[in-house]
């Protein structure tokens, strides 16, 4: 690729940037609404195993230093 050689001034900089902004933006992939449901299910099911796991941990070394201390 040949290089641009002049220099472009801040405004030019800044409408090639929006130009290049908006090019990529349009090949963005956004998810359908099954989709996102899909990985909101997902997302919460192992928020909820991960918070339970938390909880046992935490129930279990409560009782045994319960236990030990007295």
């Amino acid at each position: 690729m040949a290089e641009n050689t002049t220099k472009l001034s801040f405004g030019e900089k800044v409408k090639k940037f929006v130009k290049d902004y908006k090019t990529e933006f349009k090949k963005i992939k956004w998810p359908t609404l099954l989709e996102t449901n899909k990985s909101f299910v997902i997302v919460l099911v192992f928020t909820v195993i991960a918070g339970l796991a938390i909880f046992g941990f935490d129930t279990g070394l409560k009782a045994l230093l319960n236990l030990g201390i007295g």
